[in-house]
């Protein structure tokens, strides 16, 4: 085993403890316990530290226990339980990537679909199942006071955010004439091991957002969008192009972006830039510098809230599930 003091166990070690403190703590009791157990294991730090650079973040390797049924009454049975288990977590997390389909981000993407007049062709990159596809099928909730249903009444699926700033709450849903997703390892929820993968990304003690994702599979398993297999530069311009006249091509994404390298997404947001399409983005800070550097002097906001972009315009911070949205 390598000390703990080698520079790739210390760096798992830190990225587990600041996941406990900036992400887990107020979320997930159980992950922020386990987290921190792990951050000072060596002998799972030294295992994590093996794992491709990619597959060392905590949401994929705690995701992949889950997904093993790992026992979660107790951080150290968890953590003894990932030790024991590992050949098989290790499987699993090479097999899988953090794909969080999480239907909850729809109410920050509904506020700027709204806004949007005429038939609208909803375009997805990152769509891993696509559930974050029917804003217009989910019932929406802001602070408790502004909400809105779909045409044919309450949803199954209702999200709820709380908000601050001069927030424009929809008053009307978008007509959506089409749905399509383009992943590069697309998840078909009507396969239960898909499903099955979704759920596990959910992290533990968080019931609203098991019972969400639940009622959220079950409408997509009625009325599937269309989900393309591809690398989403390479597919963009040929899905806004197949788009008919009069409808209008809306591309939306939501924690995606972050995993491709800077060239990357610098092409993507060149090529959002040329094409006749709006453009919603809902990303962490950092991944369209060009979009950051427009935010407002003065504006702060916790570091791990993302940025809400209009047509590359910021116009709002958001909560990562989409639990607050803060517009500027």
């Amino acid at each position: 085993m390598q000390p703990l003091d080698d520079d790739n166990l210390l760096a798992v070690s830190d990225r587990y403890a600041r996941f406990a403190r900036s992400e887990a703590h107020g979320n997930s009791a159980f992950y922020e316990a386990v987290c921190e157990a792990i951050a000072v294991d060596e002998e799972l730090c030294a295992r994590i530290a093996e794992l491709p650079p990619a597959k060392q973040q905590p949401n994929l390797v705690l995701a992949s226990a889950r997904y093993l049924d790992a026992p979660e009454h107790a951080p150290a049975d968890f953590t003894a339980w990932l030790v024991d288990a590992w050949p098989r977590v290790r499987a699993v997390a090479l097999e899988h990537r953090t794909q969080t389909n999480e239907p909850n981000r729809t109410g920050v993407l509904l506020t700027l679909l709204a806004q949007i007049d005429g038939p609208v062709a909803l375009i997805e990159v990152g769509a891993s199942g696509g559930l974050c596809l029917f804003p217009d099928r989910y019932s929406h909730t802001y602070d408790d006071a502004h909400r809105l249903d779909p045409d044919d009444g309450r949803s199954a699926v209702v999200t709820r955010c709380e908000t601050t700033g001069a927030v424009p709450f929809p008053t009307r849903m978008p007509r959506i004439v089409s749905r399509t997703g383009v992943d590069l390892h697309p998840l078909d929820v009507s396969r239960p091991e898909d499903a099955r993968w979704l759920r596990a990304l959910v992290w533990p003690g968080q019931r609203e957002r098991e019972e969400r994702l639940d009622a959220a599979i079950g409408i997509a398993r009625t009325t599937p969008p269309a989900l393309i297999e591809g690398d989403l530069n390479e597919r963009i311009g040929d899905l806004v192009a197949a788009v008919p006249s009069g409808v209008t091509p809306v591309v939306q994404h939501t924690a995606v972006l972050a995993y491709l390298d800077a060239a990357g997404r610098d092409r993507f947001f060149d090529q959002m830039r040329s094409l006749p399409a709006r453009w919603i983005s809902y990303e962490g800070r950092g991944v369209f510098p060009r979009i950051d550097a427009q935010v407002p002097g003065g504006v702060r906001a916790d570091e791990n809230r993302f940025i809400v972009s209009f047509d590359a315009r910021p116009v709002a911070f958001a909560a990562p599930h989409g639990q607050r949205l803060d517009w500027m």
